[in-house]
């Protein structure tokens, strides 16, 4: 994303942690907060090529978060459950999908639209995991049938994909744009 190793920028990593303390108390967000970037995080700390202990450090805020916000924020835990350790496959789609849209982010239009492809197949492979894990191993269900998880395939998919694509195209463009900058201030040196 810039000319220096990821190590020597502190600034996208300490943005990517401020994210997920930001969002991640409201998986879609409401009237006073903002929808969980969690899943952007995870790809931007991919394109960013950030080392391995980064996503580490990233599932451990992730975790802490979640705690915090069930122990002291009456936040329910309805959603903790034996199913929790899915995310981490689910978070390493994002990341590992981030690593391969790096050769994406250069300034070409077609190079967008090939980010924005590996986004959105990312974030649906990464529902389909952690939905899919939660349906089959919460408990929360019994024996749910395949039209009962149908619907609520259908409810929960397009804001899950929404909120993470806006982050994403969000985040993408700001590529772009640092790149222009980069560009057009080499080419005025």
């Amino acid at each position: 994303m810039n000319s220096k190793p990821w190590q020597q920028t502190i600034i996208l990593p300490l943005a990517l942690i401020g994210m997920m303390d930001l969002t991640r108390f409201d998986h879609f967000g409401s009237a006073f907060s903002l929808p969980d970037a969690s899943l952007a995080v995870f790809f931007f700390a991919g394109l960013s090529s950030a080392p391995l202990w980064f996503f580490g450090l990233l599932l451990l805020e992730a975790g802490f978060i979640d705690y915090v916000a069930v122990a002291h924020f009456n936040v329910s835990d309805f959603c903790i459950s034996s199913a929790y350790l899915f995310l981490i496959p689910a978070y390493g789609i994002m990341w590992f999908a981030g690593r391969y849209a790096k050769t994406y982010t250069e300034l070409h239009f077609i190079d967008s639209l090939k980010a924005f492809g590996v986004a959105t197949i990312s974030t649906t492979v990464s529902f389909l995991i952690s939905n899919g894990s939660f349906y089959l191993l919460s408990g929360s269900f019994g024996t749910l049938s395949l039209n009962s998880y149908s619907d609520q395939l259908i409810h929960y998919y397009p804001p899950y994909l929404a909120s993470s694509l806006i982050y994403i195209v969000i985040g993408l463009a700001l590529v772009k744009l640092w790149k222009t900058i980069e560009l057009n201030s080499i080419v005025e040196s």
